[in-house]
């Protein structure tokens, strides 16, 4: 899986798809371990990109508070 390029939404649509095909048995034994590993690389990349937002709207926040002063 080419987790590169995903969005924050592709991303996590992607992971919850995972979890609830493990959640309903749907995932075969010899696929278990690399669905495990894509999950963890998609919950990285949300983790990335929620973490990055967060920063952005700090930054803005306090440019909008500079300007208040």
């Amino acid at each position: 899986m080419n987790n590169s390029n995903l969005t924050y939404s592709q991303a996590y649509t992607a992971l919850q798809n995972i979890v609830n095909k493990i959640e309903k048995g749907d995932i075969e034994i010899d696929e278990l371990s690399t669905e495990i590993k894509n999950a963890m690389q998609l919950f990285e990349i949300c983790q990335a990109k929620l973490t990055s937002t967060e920063l952005d709207i700090q930054e803005i926040m306090n440019q909008i508070q500079d300007l208040k002063r």
